[in-house]
């Protein structure tokens, strides 16, 4: 999964919108079969419950910035969709939850994942990859489309995106309580 987002951060850098989001699927399905694998198979370790995160944060955030700093096309619009203190957002919120989970293990709790969590990263993905495709109609270096993108897909990309965004923010919220029940617990 860490090879294949470099690989997608290349592809992103260089506007072929199309392949980033062959890309995006297969790095997002990788991750998901991956864990689906580890609970079924009980393959959980302690390597993979550091490794996995990582990946997670580094495919995920790594998108968002890729995607914000796609070139402004249109007077102030982003074509993505996304904005750089849309990013910063998203990123704060992992480093966040990782010292805080990190912190709290420490102490012996348990910080396991919990559903928003992974809600958030379904939502992270669905826009992430939303933007990828609507790239492809406004800006790609592959010339796929040729015409604008419906508006629908434009529309629907702004909710999208702000679900995402706020989504991200509760499950962070969801997090910081569950690191004050965890902390008060160990005292």
């Amino acid at each position: 999964m860490i090879f294949l987002s470099i690989v997608l951060f290349v592809f992103l850098s260089l506007g072929w919108y199309l392949t980033s989001m062959v890309l995006f699927v297969l790095t997002a399905i990788t991750d998901w079969v991956d864990g689906y694998w580890a609970r079924k198979y009980e393959q959980i370790t302690q390597l993979g419950r550091v490794l996995d995160p990582f990946a997670d944060k580094l495919f995920i955030c790594g998108t968002f910035v890729f995607l914000a700093a796609v070139p402004d096309l249109a007077n102030g619009i982003t074509p993505s969709g996304i904005t750089a203190w849309m990013a910063v957002v998203i990123i704060g919120r992992e480093l966040l939850v990782t010292a805080l989970r990190t912190f709290v293990e420490q102490e012996g709790g348990d910080f396991s994942a919990k559903w928003v969590g992974k809600w958030k990263m379904v939502l992270q993905c669905l826009a992430a990859g939303w933007s990828i495709v609507h790239l492809s109609y406004v800006n790609d270096a592959q010339n796929a489309w040729q015409t604008a993108p419906p508006s629908w897909m434009s529309q629907g990309l702004v909710y999208v995106v702000w679900g995402a965004l706020l989504l991200t923010l509760y499950s962070g919220w969801v997090y910081i309580q569950a690191s004050l029940v965890a902390f008060r617990q160990s005292k």
